[in-house]
């Protein structure tokens, strides 16, 4: 394997909140929509909990923070930004990574065009966690991914894959996508910019970050953040952290400043450690400590042993 599972997973996340805080002149803002991904925290805070999908709880989470979500574009975003501890939870399967993704959806109203985002983000996601991603058929496999639907998404894919064919540049791209602010714009906008820099994370965000993709508008700073959170969120599950700039991520852990709800940077590289351990199946024995006694006296703690090549994944 290229990348170990957690800088992959950790890529993820760091991407998706580097992407939703950079600034068009590529430096960080840390007081910026901090809430953006505060949805996805509280899912990955379940999936810890439990150990697995539980809508009631994700329900009960949701709406102790957020009692009265609306359908606007912004909601739209953050639900997408939320449904990728799930895609990180379920990279493996692709039958349950769908089942999973319409299932936490459904926490929300059922908006198609957010629902077909999802599993776009998600799919991609899929492949580049499980080293399966080839540039050149990432596109028609996603669209086979969705299936059949009325909305856009499908269609400015494709525009994106003509436009990489093409070898069409970043301002091309955004005369494309940049005329409207639509969910499925800012879908095909993160794709563009993914894939026609498939190594490059900095350049990759950057790009999805460009003040070029809103001039002539009104200013929509959230579009910027989105566009960015989704290409940072792909480009990190396809590099990893190794593949994140060093002064980038220097830079959060001296500032540590709070990050999506919690309190800090470090706090959010140990939420994600404790996801990884709970996705991989390693047992937490202090939150079982009955499973440490014997007859009401504690034994010893127990060491696990296994022949070569024994232990797999799931």
């Amino acid at each position: 394997m290229r990348y170990s599972p957690i800088s992959r997973f950790k890529g993820t996340l760091l991407g998706a909140f580097l992407g939703g805080n950079l600034a068009s002149n590529g430096e960080i803002q840390f007081q910026n929509y901090l809430d953006l991904g505060k949805m996805a925290v509280l899912g990955i805070q379940s999936l810890i909990a439990l150990g697995r999908l539980d809508l009631d709880d994700w329900i009960g989470r949701q709406q102790e923070e957020s009692p009265h979500l609306v359908a606007t574009d912004d909601i739209s975003i953050k639900i997408i930004i939320a449904t990728l501890p799930v895609a990180l939870f379920f990279h493996e399967n692709q039958i349950k990574l769908r089942q999973n993704l319409l299932r936490v959806l459904k926490i929300w109203e059922d908006d198609p065009v957010v629902r077909d985002g999802t599993l776009a983000v998600g799919y991609a996601l899929a492949l580049a966690l499980t080293e399966k991603l080839d540039p050149l058929t990432l596109i028609p496999q996603t669209i086979s991914f969705i299936g059949e639907t009325p909305t856009s998404i499908p269609k400015q894919l494709l525009r994106v894959q003509n436009l990489l064919e093409q070898g069409a540049g970043l301002s091309r791209a955004q005369a494309e996508f940049a005329k409207e602010e639509k969910l499925s714009n800012t879908i095909a906008m993160a794709f563009y910019c993914f894939l026609s820099t498939l190594e490059d994370f900095r350049l990759t965000v950057l790009q999805a970050t460009h003040k070029g993709n809103f001039q002539g508008q009104v200013p929509m700073p959230l579009s910027s953040q989105a566009t960015g959170a989704i290409t940072g969120a792909l480009s990190g599950a396809y590099n990893g952290t190794g593949g994140i700039p060093v002064n980038w991520q220097v830079l959060l852990l001296q500032k540590n400043s709070p990050v999506w709800g919690l309190t800090s940077f470090s706090q959010m590289l140990q939420l994600t450690d404790a996801f990884v351990a709970v996705w991989s199946g390693v047992y937490n024995l202090t939150l079982n400590p009955r499973e440490l006694t014997e007859e009401g006296c504690e034994v010893a703690l127990l060491s696990v042993y296994a022949a070569p090549r024994v232990i797999r994944s799931r």
